[in-house]
């Protein structure tokens, strides 16, 4: 039967046009329907954990104070010693919360994710929260419904574009199940997954995540994950004190991202059996909780505590520090579970306190504590996610309150604008950046980020110097295919340029003026481009709208050549080839490095070259390989961490080889040859 219906969605999609964008959708339900199934199954494997670790399956906080010192400390270390050995022994990609592996496997895999993390991270993470873990189960349910959607994905042989699109059906669908939010999946899945607003990326989207929250309000019911009670601006100065909740909700963000990545290091440093560092982790969140069971779990009932205004302020000043220590802990440790949940907890409990204080000091003026719990957990997301947008929208289907929405995009942007502006990556994203993995290359957003200047720069500049007479320059720039002439020193310093708009001026009346008028009389010392050799040539591109003529390359003030219009076009128009070309043909290439041709360039062919010893630690600059291999290397398989599937790599000319390197490259025969040998 299985097999049956594998063979059905292979035959479904083996056309992308026409019926294609049909079965697309046939697969999106599919994936939004297994999604929600596997979110409702994780809740519930998570409720029958808590009835085994603690007698209640939905226990509450006053239930968790009666029992006994010893057990508060005991299961939450028995938990985290299971989940070390379930990833130390079947998946070290359900370590942690999840997303940032997500995001690894479409950037850098094209989506290709191993079939076991589905059930390696349901158990791990389950066995987590359900001993107490200091987790929430939004990320692991992510990671669930992506890998669902990357295995059915691979059965059906879809390609990379399609693959990485049913990836970010799964993860719309865990979410919209997991928080019965259908908008706010989808806007995670293409805002923070994919980092993709297309059409034909979002339309599947949003259709497995309608499905999965159909599957969930069956099971669970359609009701909001937090009842609240009604908020509005009481004044239109109050979004000033919103504001100021953005400023802070930004730098506690900031600083549980710092302190989550600090926990990951300081045990990192220990060296002991991986596992054991799980119990010591499980073990000391239970000391915390002996005190305050608020830190166990996901932490709703302490949320919607904060959001009808029932706990008092320097209370929930204290939450803010213990969440973030207890979370740091469990993760930090190498737990599973997200951290999406406890965002919400720390910004509820920050926004509470504020509100708290700003209310007695204006009464009359501002809403109570629960609106600003509201708004904080909204700005907290947003700040530590760079995602506004998805923090926005997820709040106000939590709550079905859009009297709310104003105040509550006023804090999410001043908290992710300062959040940005302090640290390059979120909180998923700097796992990534800490391992040496930028997925913005991977994405390719802009094809011309990575080529520096010297790349395409010539040093056919025409120059002149400033007293030379207008017929030598006008003589110069008629025989001059470009149109513009440089003014330099003796030593090539750059002065200025002369465009053919003000020689035309010119020689409108050359007769009266060639005797009198030099360089110097007529040069614009401002308002043209210049670029370094290092800068990108996306730089240069920006320019080109509303430039014409040759850029100068300048170091120092010295004139050191020109970038030609042209040239960056045809640049641009080469990587966007090199780049769809690669994604085409390195599935052609077989593993044994047999070379393919290449339709579209006469000569060209491509393959699969182990890196040469002699290539190792170092550069592609610094080994120079496209002038002296003649070749363009267009990407380089790693080996993958958790040891799945190879890491695929866009390279810049910084990338260092590494020993286990594969490189697919492009060019001749014979030079692909000699790269090999790796001799020029």
């Amino acid at each position: 039967m299985v097999s049956k219906a594998a063979s059905y969605l292979k035959k479904a999609t083996a056309s992308f046009d026409g019926s294609g964008r049909i079965n697309m959708v046939l697969l999106a339900v599919v994936i939004g329907l297994l999604g929600g199934l596997a979110a409702v199954g994780f809740r519930m494997l998570i409720t029958a954990i808590n009835e085994l670790s603690w007698g209640e399956g939905q226990y509450t906080h006053d239930y968790i104070s009666g029992l006994p010192a010893w057990w508060k400390i005991l299961v939450p270390a028995i938990g985290g010693l299971i989940v070390g050995f379930i990833i130390q022994k079947f998946a070290k990609e359900a370590k942690g919360h999840g997303v940032p592996e997500v995001m690894e496997a479409v950037a850098l895999r094209g989506g290709r994710i191993r079939p076991r993390v589905v059930f390696a991270k349901m158990l791990a993470s389950g066995i987590s929260i359900g001993t107490g873990g200091s987790v929430g189960r939004e990320g692991p349910i992510v990671q669930i419904g992506a890998a669902l959607g990357s295995t059915i994905g691979q059965w059906v042989k879809a390609d990379r574009g399609r693959l990485q699109t049913l990836v970010g059906c799964g993860a719309a669908a865990g979410i919209a199940g997991t928080f019965n939010a259908p908008i706010a999946g989808a806007l995670f899945a293409v805002e923070i997954i994919l980092g993709d607003f297309g059409v034909a990326q979002f339309s599947p989207i949003v259709i497995s995540s309608v499905a999965a929250t159909v599957v969930s309000q069956h099971f669970l019911g359609n009701f909001p994950a937090f009842e609240v009670p009604g908020y509005s601006l009481v004044h239109p100065l109050e979004l000033f004190a919103y504001a100021g909740l953005g400023i802070l909700s930004g730098l506690t963000a900031l600083g549980f991202i710092k302190t989550l990545y600090a926990f990951e290091d300081g045990f990192d440093r220990i060296k002991i059996f991986p596992p054991f560092k799980t119990m010591l982790g499980g073990a000391t969140v239970g000391v915390i909780a002996v005190w305050v069971p608020q830190v166990f779990g996901v932490g709703y009932e302490a949320i919607n505590q904060a959001l009808n205004g029932t706990m008092i302020w320097h209370f929930m000043l204290a939450l803010v520090f213990l969440k973030i220590i207890a979370v740091s802990l469990t993760i930090g440790s190498g737990g599973s579970g997200g951290v999406f949940a406890p965002s919400l907890f720390i910004g509820s409990m920050l926004g509470g306190a504020f509100g708290t204080i700003v209310h007695l000091a204006w009464p009359g003026a501002t809403a109570g504590a629960g609106a600003y719990a509201l708004v904080g957990m909204g700005a907290v997301v947003a700040a530590g996610t760079h995602a506004p947008i998805t923090a926005i929208l997820i709040i106000f289907e939590l709550t079905n309150d859009y009297n709310i929405i104003l105040p509550l995009m006023i804090s999410c942007i001043v908290a992710t604008l300062l959040a940005t502006r302090l640290q390059r990556g979120s909180i998923y994203t700097l796992k990534l950046l800490r391992r040496g993995v930028d997925i913005s290359l991977g994405k390719a957003v802009n094809v011309l980020e990575a080529v520096p200047v010297r790349d395409i720069m010539k040093a056919d500049a025409v120059t002149i110097g400033a007293s030379e007479p207008m017929l030598s320059f006008v003589s110069k720039f008629m025989g001059h295919s470009g149109g513009t002439l440089f003014v330099t020193d003796e030593e090539n310093y750059l002065q200025g340029i002369i465009n053919d708009d003000r020689i035309r001026t010119l020689m409108s009346d050359s007769s009266s003026l060639g005797g009198i008028v030099i360089a110097e009389d007529v040069v614009a010392e401002d308002g043209f481009p210049t670029v370094g050799p290092d800068d990108s040539l996306a730089d240069v591109m920006r320019f080109l709208g509303s430039y014409r003529g040759e850029v100068a390359v300048v170091e120092g003030g010295k004139l050191l050549g020109v970038i030609w219009p042209q040239d960056v076009i045809e640049r641009y128009n080469t990587e966007i080839f090199k780049r769809d070309m690669a994604s085409s043909m390195a599935s052609a290439v077989s593993a044994e490095g047999q070379l393919q041709k290449v339709p579209t360039l006469d000569g060209a062919v491509v393959a699969e070259v182990p890196v040469p010893f002699r290539f190792v630690g170092k550069t592609i600059r610094g080994l120079n390989i496209r002038q002296d291999f003649g070749v363009s290397i267009l990407i380089i398989k790693q080996e993958s961490e958790g040891g799945g599937e190879p890491i695929s790599v866009v390279p810049d000319a910084e990338y260092t080889f590494k020993r286990a390197d594969i490189l697919l490259a492009m060019g001749p025969s014979a030079d692909l040859d000699r790269l090999k040998r790796g001799r020029p």
